[in-house]
């Protein structure tokens, strides 16, 4: 069955829930977390859990608009909706540009990784056939999309919760000739932020990236046999999502590890899988690498395809993207994002450290920009709604209160990036990014409202 964008109803609620949950539990956090851990020391939980608290009340007012209102362009729709057409116009393409940007990362990643298994075959071709596979399975069908990142995500769920188990089983004396840490790595190191406050807001600034991605349910819902039934479930469920998977995860890791120990946590998860002696550690961690390397390549091709499909449909982007298979799939927008993210990938292995660079700061600050336009974009829209009288489904927590504090939020950690050395690079190409993306609305329809009397006037030849 068809919707009314022509997209197939084939995705059903728990391949949603699953989307969601494998979203933000990505190769970041198994091997990004100890970075962050061994800068802000084992105060790192608390920069994760605000952070998370900030993503919740995001996807609370994200999943408020898609009730509404179910888009497979999400808040890029609601941003037009709400902002006007250049806001649109503006997310939905930085939006694109991110995850073709992701998928270029991933596929580089998982190509060493499988290298590093099978060396006689180069990086470059392992990450080609690794992303024209996932493409094959989006091209397929949006239920076979659905069904490979189900099990993607099972996966990596079963794998952290396994972890998060044995970390549990060590600091409760239940492996017998394993030391439980104590709470020595806790406060017996300099203290529980050895660092400072400063450090809790810095890590702040860098772990907030980490959860992006939960914002996917948004997009798939629209594609969902009962889309506004299947968003609030998602949505809903994302509380207790990142409580335990994120901040579970690093309050074990900071507790059983020494923050101070770049080594131990260079590969946490590996290190507590040695602590009690389990074969094989690091190529069980690769594989669970690996695997939520391909789930984030899954999603990212699905993700830009729908956005630039939306685009199409509002004539933000060339009409050819609208083209759907007999089984409702954007088959050239999927293949768009595809060769246009081998290209950036190419220039990982030709350009490593000037354009290949350039791409990913260009697209490091994006995420506060979708976050700070759904913010925006819930407020008007609601405000709206409430003037209309409509009847919300799935309402904001404390608004507008709440809402205010995110936009104030992201302003601030955006700001702060000018004064941190190692993002203010992303900060400033991103803004660069923006303002050409917008400037090319304003341009295009500068060149549209200038064709159009001729085309007019061709038209009336025509007729006469």
């Amino acid at each position: 069955m068809k919707n009314r964008e022509g997209l197939q109803k084939q995705l059903k609620t728990r391949h949603i829930t699953m989307i969601s949950l494998g979203g933000i539990i990505g190769a970041g956090l198994f091997v990004g977390a100890g970075s962050v851990i061994n800068t802000t020391g084992p105060s790192a939980v608390l920069s994760y859990a605000f952070a998370g608290l900030l993503v919740v009340f995001l996807m609370r007012m994200l999943g408020e608009m898609a009730a509404r209102n179910p888009d497979s362009g999400s808040f890029a729709t609601y941003a037009r909706e709400a902002i006007g057409p250049w806001a649109g116009y503006t997310i939905g393409w930085l939006y694109w540009f991110f995850w073709v940007i992701v998928i270029a990362i991933e596929a580089v990643a998982g190509g060493a990784i499988v290298h590093g298994w099978i060396p006689s075959i180069p990086i470059w071709t392992w990450s080609l056939v690794l992303t024209v596979l996932l493409t094959l399975t989006n091209i397929f069908s949006v239920k076979s999309f659905g069904e490979f990142e189900y099990w993607f995500a099972l996966i990596k769920i079963v794998a952290i919760t396994l972890f998060m188990g044995l970390g549990l089983a060590i600091i409760f004396h239940l492996f017998p000739g394993v030391k439980s840490p104590g709470t020595e790595n806790l406060i017996g190191r300099g203290g529980f932020s050895p660092n400072g406050m400063g450090s809790i807001f810095l890590g702040v600034a860098t772990v907030i990236f980490a959860y992006f991605g939960a914002e996917i349910a948004a997009i798939a819902a629209g594609e969902s046999e009962n889309p506004k039934k299947t968003i609030r479930v998602a949505i809903k469920s994302v509380v207790w999502r990142i409580l335990i998977f994120y901040i579970g995860s690093v309050a074990i890791l900071v507790t059983l590890l020494p923050w101070n120990s770049t080594t131990a946590l260079e590969s946490p998860y590996v290190t507590m899988l040695k602590m009690v002696n389990i074969p094989g550690a690091g190529l069980i961690m690769n594989i669970v690498v690996l695997i939520s390397v391909l789930s984030c390549l899954n999603s990212a091709l699905y993700t830009n395809s729908r956005m630039i499909y939306s685009l199409s449909r509002r004539g933000d982007a060339p009409k050819a993207f609208l083209k759907l298979s007999k089984q409702g799939v954007p088959v050239r927008a999927v293949w768009a994002g595809t060769v246009v993210a081998f290209i950036a990938a190419i220039f990982n292995f030709v350009s490593p450290d000037k354009l290949f660079q350039f791409l990913i700061n260009a697209s490091g600050a994006i995420a506060l920009v979708v976050y700070l336009a759904i913010a925006i974009s819930h407020i008007v829209i609601r405000r709206r709604a409430e003037a209309a009288g409509e009847t919300l489904e799935l309402k904001m927590w404390l608004f507008p209160a709440l809402s205010y504090f995110v936009i104030a939020s992201i302003t601030v950690i955006l700001g702060s990036m000018a004064f941190i050395e190692s993002m203010r690079s992303q900060l400033f190409l991103t803004l660069l990014v923006t303002a050409v993306v917008i400037g090319s609305f304003f341009l295009l329809k500068k060149r549209n409202a200038a064709r159009a009397p001729y085309e007019n006037q061709s038209a009336n030849t025509l007729v006469d």
